[in-house]
């Protein structure tokens, strides 16, 4: 067996190690950009369905606040036109 025909297979033997190192690391990376990206496409909809919580609470509170001030005027008209009779 020659120098050049060793060198050969050992040429063969560590180019299909490299292949199988670059592969695995390369399947381990993927899979770890694939868990980021679900996990910050998760997190976007998670913080999109607080925002939509928290702008139905407004529109709730606001609501609230609309139905005393209608209530209040409804009640002061009616003292308003009480002392117009009365007086």
């Amino acid at each position: 067996m020659s120098f050049e025909s060793v060198w050969n297979v050992l040429r063969w033997v560590l180019a299909a190690l490299a292949a199988g190192f670059i592969g695995q690391f390369g399947r381990s990376l993927a899979l770890r950009i694939i868990e980021r990206r679900r996990r910050e496409a998760k997190e976007r909809a998670d913080a999109g369905s607080a925002r939509y919580e928290l702008e139905k609470e407004r529109i709730k509170a606001f609501e609230k606040i609309e139905k005393k001030r209608a209530k209040a005027q409804v009640k002061l008209a009616k003292k308003s036109k009480e002392k117009g009779d009365g007086g």
